[in-house]
């Protein structure tokens, strides 16, 4: 048993089969892209051989792909035994594993079928959707077993106008220097603080990821520079007027209290100035490129400054899962930069990218608990709890994973990509589980930088392969 009374033996478990059925799910779809499963057109054995030569790269991958499904079967299998045998296993942790290990038969008979005959779409299609509900069952009963037997009580969030500032953050400038180019270097920084450089790498890259997908080898450099350029002035121009309109706020959170709006290191109308300025530049450079990409980013300035900023943080619970719209925008600025629309794979990785910001920004609302509730902020977990916000996080990341697997089905992204999701993944999926087991400050940390990494190397991985390999 845990600390807490979840079964370790059954946690590791199930985290072990999601993983695996997340592995038959993406690499099945990458064999069949790569239609390596046409090296092997019979079921169970290859040509009836039990054994194959690996020099046949196809052969290998396909052969590969049945030896790990059974593997996977065989581990679903031992994790039902466990699940379904204790009596201290809720029945809704029995419901997903049995709703799992019921479908398994199914995707196999499937899998035997499209390697032995000409696949339709249609089956095509239906092998992917059971392969998610069996992840997805897997994954549930996980949420649950992890599910601690009492959960802890929401604070509540705290009036903000009755808040006192931080005491151990200052509210104003410590020192003044004294030479004119000390000054200048400290007024430049705090600029360049304005524009939240922090968020400009992964939505930068983001950015590429969706230009990599719709134009493949072919793409331009011109057109990466200046949609890049306008990506970063338009994250700038977001990021200062968050500062401004938040700056009351922030002098109130510990982790705020010394941003340069809210020690009035920059004045309001400089800021403001700074951000329109940003704003019009960024504009510029995306109408060099076309005017939808103009569109998208003035609509992204737009979002993040008044929708998130003004209406969803201070007002909802749900504020981090709306608000990750905007974080998926420059998935569809990046496509459209390229082709002058939107296409199904842009709107795919954006879906990825929505999907991952709760499962992402979830830990630091764990780690700065007090401070958003001192802020008056109604995160989810000051609203609901920290038990309830750590599910969400494993749940969004299930949700996360099974995006990223159709990605793979709507492009030609090849095992760079593959092996790239199913690692980080797992990566992911360990550090959520530590979390739920330490629920500490650290684990929050450590989960929230394991989510950072899983993002950033799948959409290195989808650069690569899309423009590469």
């Amino acid at each position: 048993m845990t600390e807490q009374g979840s079964p370790r033996r059954l946690v590791s478990l199930l985290a072990a089969t999601a993983i695996g059925v997340y592995l038959l799910v993406v690499v099945g779809a990458t064999t069949a892209l790569t239609d390596a499963a046409a090296a092997c057109p019979t079921w169970p054995a290859c040509h009836g051989q039990w054994v194959v030569p690996l020099g046949d790269p196809q052969l290998a991958i396909a052969w590969g792909h049945r030896v790990a499904a059974l593997g996977v079967g065989l581990l679903l299998a031992a994790t039902a035994v466990v699940g379904l045998r204790r009596s201290d296993v809720s029945r809704r942790v029995k419901l997903g594993v049995g709703i799992a290990t019921a479908l398994y038969p199914v995707q196999i008979g499937m899998g035997a079928l499209a390697a032995t005959t000409a696949t339709p779409a249609l089956l095509s299609g239906l092998h992917l959707l059971v392969g998610m509900g069996i992840f997805s069952g897997v994954v549930l009963a996980l949420a649950w077993t992890l599910e601690p037997e009492t959960h802890d009580e929401p604070r509540g969030v705290e009036d903000p106008d009755e808040v006192a500032p931080a005491s151990d953050a200052p509210t104003q400038p410590r020192e003044t220097p004294t030479s004119a180019l000390a000054r200048a270097r400290r007024t430049v920084g705090a600029y360049f603080r304005l524009m939240k450089p922090r968020l400009m790498w992964l939505l930068c890259l983001v950015a590429s990821a969706g230009m990599a997908l719709a134009a493949g080898p072919a793409l331009r450099v011109e057109t990466v520079v200046a949609t890049l350029a306008g990506g970063v002035l338009s994250i700038g121009a977001s990021g200062t007027f968050n500062h401004v309109l938040e700056r009351d706020v922030d002098r109130k959170m510990n982790r705020t209290a010394d941003r340069p709006a809210a020690t009035s290191r920059i004045p309001v109308r400089n800021a403001v100035a700074f951000g329109l300025l940003l704003a019009a530049l960024s504009l510029v450079a995306f109408l060099s490129v076309n005017l939808l990409a103009a569109v998208l980013g003035l609509f992204a300035i737009v979002f993040y400054s008044v929708v998130y900023t003004l209406i969803l943080k201070p007002n909802t619970v749900q504020n981090t899962v709306i608000g990750g719209f905007a974080g998926a925008l420059p998935a569809l600025i990046g496509w459209a930069a390229v082709t002058g629309d939107v296409g199904v794979p842009a709107l795919v990785l954006a879906g990825v990218i929505f999907l991952w910001t709760p499962a992402h920004f979830y830990n630091l609302a764990l780690a700065y608990k007090d401070d958003y509730a001192r802020g008056g902020f109604p995160m989810m977990p000051v609203v609901r709890g920290e038990a309830v916000t750590r599910k969400h996080i494993l749940l969004y990341l299930g949700a996360t994973l099974l995006a990223a697997g159709v990605l793979s089905t709507v492009t030609t992204l090849g095992w760079l990509y593959a092996a790239t999701s199913v690692a980080f993944g797992a990566l992911f999926l360990w550090a959520v589980v530590r979390l739920h087991y330490e629920r500490t400050e650290r684990a929050a940390f450590r989960s929230f930088h394991a989510s950072n990494a899983y993002l950033g190397a799948l959409l290195l991985a989808v650069v690569a392969d899309a423009l590469v390999l």
